[in-house]
C-alpha cells in the first residue's frame, strides 16, 4: 500500500471512533513487513486511564494475528493536524519497531508529515534497558 492509501485507512477508521468526551477522533492504519494493513481508532472512557489510543489499537489488531514487524504507520485526526502520536504510542510503537520506523501524520491540504520513530522516541526503554 503506497502512503496515500496508508493515510486513507487513517482517515476512514476514525468514523468508528468512541470520543464522547473529547470529541477528537483519531485513526491509525500500520502495514506489517509482509504488506498487511491493520487499522484502528480511539475508545475513550470516563476514567480517561483506561481510553485506548488508535495506534495501539491498530498494534494489538496485527499482534493477535501473529504480526511483529512493521514497516509504516499513518496517524490522522479528524482536524488534519498533523498529530503525532503520544509518548506511551511511540513506546508501544519502539517495542516492535527500529529507530527508523516511518510514522506519516496526516496534516490534510498541507500533505503528510514524515517522521522516524527514533526523531519522536530518542532513548527508548528496550529490552537492553533492563539487562535483557
Amino acid at each position: 500500500m503506497d502512503d496515500e492509501e496508508l493515510v486513507e485507512a487513517a482517515r476512514d477508521v476514525q468514523s468508528e471512533a468512541y470520543v464522547p468526551y473529547s470529541n477528537y477522533r483519531v485513526g491509525a492504519a500500520i502495514e506489517t513487513a509482509d504488506g498487511e494493513v491493520y487499522v484502528g481508532c480511539n475508545l475513550e472512557n470516563a476514567n480517561y486511564s483506561n481510553s485506548l489510543h488508535a495506534e495501539e489499537v491498530a498494534v494489538a489488531e496485527a499482534l493477535k494475528d501473529g504480526h511483529r514487524d512493521f514497516e509504516v504507520v499513518a496517524v490522522s485526526s479528524g482536524k488534519r493536524d498533523a498529530v503525532t502520536p503520544c509518548g506511551m504510542c511511540r513506546q508501544t510503537l519502539a517495542e516492535f519497531c527500529d529507530e527508523d520506523f516511518r510514522v506519516l501524520c496526516d496534516a490534510g491540504e498541507d500533505g503528510v508529515r514524515e517522521h522516524r520513530l527514533g526523531d519522536l522516541l530518542p532513548e527508548t526503554i528496550g529490552p537492553e534497558t533492563l539487562g535483557k
